[in-house]
Formats: C-alpha cells, sequence, structure tokens
C-alpha cells in the first residue's frame, strides 16, 4: 500500500466517524423535538381550562367589586342623609331643649329651696380688715 493509499483510508474513516456522530445527534435533536412538541401540546391541553376558569374568575371578581362600589356609595348617601337630619334635629330642638333644661332647673332651685335632711347653714359674715364680723351687727351696719 502506498502512502496516497493510506491516507485515503483515513480520510475515509474520518469522514465515516463524523458522518456516524452527525447521525446520532441528528437522532437524540429529532428525540428531543418530539418530546418538547408532546410538551407544548399537553401544557396547551391543560391551559386552555385553566384561562377559561380564570376569565371566568376575573369576570365574577368584577361583578362583586360592581356590587361593592354600589354599597358603598349608598352607605355614603346614608350618612350624608344622617348628617343632615342629625343637623336639622340639633338646629331645630338643641336650643329648645336646652332653655326647657335650665328653666327646669330653675324652677327646682327656686321652690326646692333648702332641704329638710339637709344641715343648717352657718350664717355668713364678713370678714372687715382683718376681723370677722358675725351677721347680726352687719344687719345693724346697713342701717
Amino acid at each position: 500500500m502506498s502512502g496516497g493509499e493510506v491516507a485515503g483510508i483515513l480520510v475515509a474513516v474520518f469522514w465515516a466517524i463524523l458522518v456516524s456522530f452527525l447521525a446520532v445527534a441528528l437522532a437524540r435533536l429529532a428525540q428531543t423535538l418530539r418530546a418538547t412538541t408532546k410538551l407544548v401540546a399537553d401544557v396547551t391541553d391543560q391551559a386552555v381550562p385553566l384561562l377559561a376558569d380564570a376569565s371566568a374568575a376575573v369576570r365574577s371578581a368584577q361583578t362583586q367589586i360592581d356590587r361593592v362600589d354600589a354599597i358603598a356609595s349608598d352607605v355614603q348617601e346614608v350618612t350624608s342623609n344622617a348628617s343632615a337630619l342629625s343637623t336639622t334635629v340639633a338646629s331645630t330642638f338643641g336650643g329648645p331643649l336646652v332653655k326647657v333644661a335650665a328653666f327646669g332647673y330653675g324652677v327646682r332651685r327656686a321652690l326646692g329651696g333648702r332641704k329638710e335632711n339637709a344641715p343648717a347653714r352657718e350664717p355668713r359674715r364678713t370678714v372687715i380688715v382683718g376681723r370677722t364680723v358675725p351677721a347680726a351687727r352687719r344687719k345693724n351696719r346697713r342701717k
């Protein structure tokens, strides 16, 4: 065998090994693509119902938010009405009720006088220049 024949055989073996490696790599790549395709199909099959459920949940949440908004606006209206009513009642009845209570207190004080069980009060004394003057002498001074 000559040198050219050996070189040709080496090149042919090299190419055969290279083609074998490429064939194995392509087979593995095809297997990976099949698995990926199956995975994407499974995800799509599961995602469509999940998206439908999520869409229904969002619609339900929106309905609930609309209801809460309506309730909040009703509560705000009731609060403003109650505030207006309390202001009206206070301005209409507040002044007269205070006057009636004050009048009743004055009448009780005027008619009640001294209670029977209450101890007798000491006569009032007036202090003049450091001395206490009895009430009897005070009456004489005024005359």
